[in-house]
């Protein structure tokens, strides 16, 4: 696979498919009548020698929410952001040091709503040069990358499920080696991967 081919399958998915969301496996337990704050998180992919690969976080396991948890770069839009695109560079470049010069944005992808109540924006970028990851203090412990061709395969993703405040919540999971990558991060790239199988 040539690097022109996943910025091309990738192009073609950003813009399209339809808006995902935490409750999307448990529509019963969706709040009504709620107000979503915006945020954004970029999801980015550079070329390995081996071929793209995704830029994934592991959040700081003395975090409050979500400790340890394989994430996005990304958080909510602040004022000075001009858009979602803004927020999702500017939070990389705090996040993991990614200079936002280097970043090709190749679109969006329809919102996800979390059970936290944010309704986030997907970026869609290419790395277009090599850049030495630096996880921001407290906030990020590890920086690290997942083949394309994995997340890009909707066979790879299976749904698991866990006892919440009393009730059976379903996920989706997309695991790679030690990383347990579920939830809102799993559900968007379930909905990345449907848009490039099409």
């Amino acid at each position: 696979m040539t690097a022109a081919d996943p910025i091309t399958r990738l192009r073609a998915a950003a813009n399209g498919g339809a808006p995902s969301s935490d409750f999307d496996l448990n529509p019963e337990f969706r709040p009504a009548n709620r107000t979503l704050r915006p945020a954004a998180v970029l999801v980015a992919f550079q070329q390995a020698a081996e071929g793209p690969r995704l830029v994934l976080t592991k959040r700081a396991s003395g975090l409050k929410h979500h400790p340890g948890q394989i994430a996005f770069p990304g958080g909510k839009l602040d004022p000075g952001d001009a858009d979602a695109v803004d927020a999702a560079l500017r939070e990389a470049e705090e996040e993991v040091a990614l200079p936002r010069h280097i970043v090709e944005v190749l679109g969006t992808m329809p919102a996800h709503e979390t059970i936290t109540g944010f309704n986030v924006t997907p970026v869609l970028g290419w790395i277009r040069d090599t850049f030495e990851p630096i996880p921001e203090t407290g906030e990020v412990d590890e920086v690290f990358t997942v083949p394309f061709a994995h997340i890009a395969d909707p066979a790879n993703f299976m749904v698991e499920s866990r006892f919440f405040r009393g009730t059976r919540r379903r996920f989706y999971v997309v695991p790679y080696g030690p990383y347990y990558i579920w939830g809102a991060t799993a559900r968007m790239l379930r909905a990345l991967a449907e848009d490039l199988s099409r």
